[in-house]
């Protein structure tokens, strides 16, 4: 029987840049001509905006958003050395990347074998690390436990897919490899096999809109079908969390996203995000209160930007279903840098 600790971090991808570049993000949507020119005017944005943005764009202010979210990598790295997981599950969005068109399963597992990737081949900006393109970076995996799993999964009433190679991305996408990035952010290396659950996150827009960033100019085109709702997320959380602990593995359980997305918000004009809404997920997270998680709606959860918070369902069923509030959890709310953050370690549960 095994052990199992219950986890969860972002995969921001400019902490993978310089502060420079922190706010790419809010600087591409102020280039948007469909968003009015009052709504671009910082003189009515919210005083904590103003303040990020400031006279630099953000950059001093980026300065602080990084070490405090490298504050919540080095804790939850801790905890994963400390545990010393035979496998890593993560649950993480694919934004138009290894599946597209010809198929966007609501949950895969990802049975890969080990792979040797190439981080800095798609990269928009120099890294920080200073890392060549052709850097390469060997990421274990654990077919068995992939497959052990998906057995599990479809035995408990979830018809879940598998894949045992990428689709059309060569590599891993970029919420499962920019987690491990950065939870190696001090390059001590990082020896623990990763399994990583592509949650359909992004539903009406992972084609449509190709990931998820778009104009608003382009808000006529036609919707995909939906992501799986917040409920099925945390019963299919619950339902992983099960199988591992029943598992003859150590497994750490980790969610990997950012919270609300500014350029999924549209009535902030996309250019901050839905902070009263993720501190009250927040809120029930640190209570243990999973009711009110999965009382959330697709178009609750839609409206507020949350889409990425899917991986964090999963996470939550999975924290209900082993009896464990978090020992330790942070917060990092910001408005200039598209995204609020969240950090959180459970205690162990042991079989």
């Amino acid at each position: 029987m095994g052990d199992v600790l219950v986890a969860g971090v972002t995969h921001y991808p400019p902490l993978l840049g310089h502060d420079a570049s922190m706010s790419w993000v809010l600087q591409w949507t102020l280039d948007d001509p469909d968003i009015p020119a009052e709504a671009k005017d910082a003189r009515g944005w919210p005083d904590a905006l103003q303040a990020e943005w400031s006279d630099d764009k953000g950059a001093a202010a980026a300065a602080r958003h990084r070490e405090e979210n490298m504050v919540g990598f080095r804790r939850v790295r801790a905890a994963l050395d400390e545990f010393n997981p035979d496998v890593v599950v993560v649950w993480g969005d694919d934004q138009y990347e290894n599946f597209r068109e010809d198929v966007i399963p609501p949950f895969a597992v990802l049975a890969y074998d080990d792979m040797t990737v190439r981080p800095w081949e798609h990269a928009r900006f120099p890294n920080v690390w200073g890392e060549p393109t052709e850097q390469e970076y060997k990421v274990l995996g654990h077919n068995a436990a992939g497959r052990y799993l998906a057995e599990q999964l479809i035995g408990a009433d979830f018809d879940v897919a598998y894949s045992y190679k990428p689709l059309h991305y060569d590599g891993l996408s970029h919420s499962f490899l920019n987690a491990v990035m950065l939870l190696d952010h001090d390059r001590a290396g990082f020896p623990y096999p990763v399994l990583p659950i592509a949650v359909n996150c992004y539903g009406r827009r992972v084609i449509s809109f190709g990931g998820g960033r778009s104009r608003f100019a382009e808000r006529t085109k036609p919707f995909d079908p939906p992501s799986p709702n917040p409920r099925r997320c945390v019963d299919f959380g619950a339902a992983v969390a099960g199988a591992a602990l029943a598992s003859p593995w150590r497994v750490a359980l980790l969610a990997s996203s950012s919270w609300s997305h500014a350029f999924l918000t549209d009535h902030t004009w996309r250019l901050w995000p839905d902070i009263e809404a993720d501190r009250g997920l927040y809120a029930a997270l640190v209570a243990g209160d999973v009711a009110t998680w999965r009382s959330v709606t697709t178009a609750e959860l839609e409206h507020a930007g949350q889409q990425e918070v899917l991986n964090w369902f999963c996470l939550a069923g999975a924290a209900s279903q082993l009896g464990v509030a978090p020992e330790w959890s942070t917060f990092i709310g910001t408005h200039a840098f598209n995204s609020n953050k969240v950090f959180a370690v459970y205690p162990t549960v042991r079989a």
